[in-house]
Order: C-alpha cells, then structure tokens, then sequence
C-alpha cells in the first residue's frame, strides 16, 4: 500500500506558503507508517515546533493499474474520504533552503491522518464537493474540489505514469489555503457537504 499526497493543488494554498503554481501535480510519498487511522489520538512529535494541519480529500485505488488513460481514470475509485496531511513545517523549510528532500517534514510516523468512514463517489459531485476543518469547533479550512488545480483524474493519469497503482493505495488530492499551527491541546474535525448538509469524518485529538 502506497501514500500518495499531491502539493500545491489549490493556487490559493500556493500562494499562502510563496509557492509557485505549478504546471503538473507535485507528487510526494509517505510510507504505510505515516497512516494514523480510526480517530486515534496523534502524539505532537518532539522534533517539531511548528507543526500544520493540512485537510485533505483521499481516494481510495480500487483495481491495478499503469498508464492510465483519461477516460478510465474515473473507475480507479468509488468512495472519497478525507485525511489530513501533518507538516513540520520548520523542517520543511529547513530542507528547502538546503534544497533537501522533506520526507521528514512529511512522512514521519502518522503523518497521514484518515477518517475511518469513506463516503460512495455516487452521493457527490466530484468536481464540487465541499469540505472543511474546525479547530476547537472554529472553521479554519475550507475547500470545494471546483477549486482544483488538477482533477482526481488528471491525478490518477499523471501518477500512474511513474508508479503502478495497486488496490488499497491512497491519493491525498491536496489543502486549501488556510493551513495552520496545532498545539497539544487542540481537537481537529473534518467535514465533508452532502445534500443534507456537513457530515463529520474525521476527527483527531493532538495529543
């Protein structure tokens, strides 16, 4: 099972961290160890004193596939979830200005947040769905996957040229702006927009 995270996929998240946007997705790995699931509580790392949530929507890989093309890329998955994606974000711009990998400001044990229940793809719009987090019950990320740079199958097509998809492999598509610091203390929730309103998915205590 893969971990497969896509930066810079919404401009306006781009241009809050003084990214460029890009032209193609920014593709980068965790391993299975970064996967934090069923609303376990996360341990604030001692290696970090600048740690940011980043809510993400997650596809689920559904069947093997390489070099994908366009007009099947949709049925490489069925349900859609949200996760999110913890960053050091002090050793991230540390390996930055070294011009380092940042694995370790990203794929470091659960890192990879994943709310236990995913949602069928049939009860949403993909090209709209809707999604938020509160922090201490105040809303400090809001995204609509409108507002993506590449679709999940323009992600699908592009990933799939470099790394074979297997069942079980997971997409984080990624963040809104809005990103953010957490401290231990703090409660985490994520929402995703049905027609009757915001489900919650996802939550994780910061422990």
């Amino acid at each position: 099972m893969k971990i497969i995270c896509i930066g810079r996929n919404y401009a306006e998240h781009a241009k809050e961290l003084n990214n460029p946007v890009p032209a193609k997705p920014v593709v980068f790995m965790k391993p299975a160890t970064a996967l934090l699931i069923n609303n376990k509580p996360f341990y604030f790392p001692e290696f970090t004193k600048d740690l940011h949530y980043e809510l993400e929507i997650v596809l689920r890989i559904v069947k093997n596939g390489r070099h994908v093309q366009p007009e099947f890329a949709a049925g490489y998955y069925e349900e859609i979830g949200l996760g999110i994606d913890f960053t050091a974000r002090d050793l991230q711009d540390q390996c930055k200005a070294k011009g380092h990998p940042w694995e370790i400001a990203k794929a470091f044990d659960n890192s990879a947040v994943l709310a236990p229940v995913f949602i069928d793809k049939s009860k949403l719009d993909t090209r709209n769905i809707r999604f938020e987090l509160q922090k201490n019950g105040e809303t400090v990320q809001s995204g609509d996957t409108g507002d993506l740079l590449f679709t999940f199958e323009d992600i699908i097509v592009y990933v799939s040229q470099f790394f074979k998809l297997q069942t079980g492999d997971l997409i984080y598509t990624g963040t809104p702006a809005g990103v953010g610091p957490v401290q231990i203390g703090d409660l985490l929730e994520g929402y995703i927009y049905l027609a009757n309103g915001p489900e919650k998915l996802l939550h994780c205590n910061v422990k």
